[in-house]
């Protein structure tokens, strides 16, 4: 499909115009939605309005608004990266959101959506233990989207974003100036807990690690095929990372501290290997699976079978 005619450029005129068109090239050519929306009419508006410089909520008749030669070409280049390379739409605008909130993203991070989100809005009750927050640790931060959030429902405390890539924390960093939270939030490099001091404990660590497993991640649309795959695998059965987080939390949380992950479809898994381990997995009312909580105490109390 060419997208780049000119035959299109004098055809189409309205923003209408060329959100049809970029849903008829959608469905043409089946692409997958997955990072950001989850249907070809929502995408085909996004799409258009950030060509635009337009927000996602500009109001319903603006659509026949006519569009200037140039702004015609953005939104067919826009919709070239979408059909031809198969590019998410956050990587194409540089933003996405999450928690009703915008972050940089670009291809050295994952495009935020994991269902933590719910659990960040309602302050991670009733699994957190009530009472002030001090110190949280978002491990495998990427984007630094969920610690970030965190940070901003919970004013007081200071937040460290931990990643092993370089490049991840740079996005982190972007964010953490996008949002004015230098004076609380910190990007750490770190494989884990290596470069981190287990004599100042937090009182939540909460994490989205890589958690694919093999099949998954040869199965997946090619739209995740520009994400990371430091970000995406973890082992055969995507639990490589999680066991080490499992194995050395405990050291890093307060005594009353709480520590959460989500492992996503590798749920199965984890919940075969430690049949024993008090894991409570969250429902999650807006959707979504693989979220579990435990507490220090715990950890440490099953530290032997972990």
């Amino acid at each position: 499909m060419n997208l780049d005619q000119a035959s299109l450029l004098e055809e189409l005129e309205t923003l209408r115009d060329f959100v049809r068109f970029s849903l008829s090239a959608f469905h043409e050519n089946g692409l997958y939605f997955g990072h950001g929306t989850d249907n070809a009419w929502d995408e085909a508006v996004q799409l258009v309005l950030n060509a635009v410089h337009l927000p996602w909520d500009t109001r319903p008749e603006v659509l026949d608004a006519k569009l200037t030669r140039s702004e015609k070409r953005r939104v067919l280049e826009y919709l070239r990266q979408r059909v031809e390379e198969r590019k998410p739409l956050p990587y194409i605008t540089g933003e996405a959101w999450f928690m009703g909130l915008a972050f940089n993203v670009d291809e050295r991070v994952l495009i935020p959506r994991s269902p933590i989100a719910e659990l960040i809005e309602n302050e991670y009750e009733p699994w957190l233990r009530p009472g002030p927050v001090s110190r949280v640790l978002d491990l495998c931060t990427g984007s630094g989207c969920i610690g970030i959030a965190t940070a901003l429902v919970f004013r007081e405390a200071c937040v460290d974003l931990v990643d092993i890539s370089e490049e991840a924390l740079a996005v982190a960093g972007s964010n953490i100036k996008r949002h004015q939270l230098a004076d609380r939030v910190e990007a750490v490099e770190s494989d884990l807990f290596e470069a981190l001091d287990p004599s100042r404990p937090y009182d939540l660590i909460v994490s989205n690690p890589p958690y694919v497993d093999a099949q998954d991640l040869a199965s997946m649309p090619q739209e995740y095929r520009h994400e990371p795959d430091l970000a995406l695998g973890s082992g055969a059965d995507g639990l490589d990372i999680t066991r080490r987080i499992l194995r050395e939390a405990g050291r890093y949380l307060t005594d009353d501290g709480l520590l959460v992950v989500e492992v996503g479809n590798s749920e199965v898994h984890l919940m075969e290997q430690y049949p024993d381990l008090p894991l409570v997995w969250v429902e999650l009312e807006m959707g979504g699976n693989g979220v579990f909580c435990i507490t220090a105490q715990e950890l440490r109390q099953y530290a032997d079978k972990i």
